[in-house]
């Protein structure tokens, strides 16, 4: 099963690293990650994207909290979130398509960022699924180069799930 994990991290040279090594080392791996610093400068948000079952993601937990550095953990995909990624498209329109394209983009809130002689650079913010399917519709569109994604961010609804951050 695929999860969420977000990670308040302190913001210390060598944080990430331990954090990777811990993945790399048990044989785990990491489909997307995405790291910024939050509100408070000492605190990164560390968000990162992998699968197993529950007793594989409750033993991750557990040893990403003996590290120094975490200073809080939650599995997103077992709260109410809300999830978005980042996606950048570099397209070449086939002949006669920019009807269809026009189309494509306003059912997918898509947007262009650049447009110089039918070649696009187009922007998408949605769910990895959202993405997933406007990716397998471009193809079918255009001459795709370039695919460019963040990683999944979460953030639970509601209240705050963490402390700080």
């Amino acid at each position: 099963m695929r999860h969420i994990i977000s990670i308040l991290l302190q913001n210390e040279a060598g944080a990430l690293s331990r954090v990777s090594n811990l993945f790399s080392s048990r044989g785990y791996n990491i489909e997307s990650l995405n790291v910024a610093p939050t509100a408070d400068a000492t605190v990164s948000r560390l968000t990162l994207v992998t699968t197993g079952s529950d007793e594989v993601i409750d033993q991750i937990s557990k040893q990403l909290g003996k590290l120094v550095d975490v200073v809080d953990i939650t599995d997103m995909t077992s709260a109410d979130h809300v999830e978005r990624e980042l996606a950048l498209f570099k397209l070449h329109l086939v002949d006669g398509k920019t009807r269809q394209l026009r189309k494509l983009l306003a059912s997918s809130n898509a947007r262009v960022l650049d447009d110089h002689e039918g070649h696009y650079t187009i922007e998408l913010i949605g769910g990895s699924q959202e993405i997933d399917r406007f990716l397998d519709r471009i193809r079918r569109l255009s001459d795709l180069s370039t695919v460019v994604r963040s990683g999944a961010m979460a953030v639970a609804r509601g209240a705050p799930v963490f402390a700080r951050g």
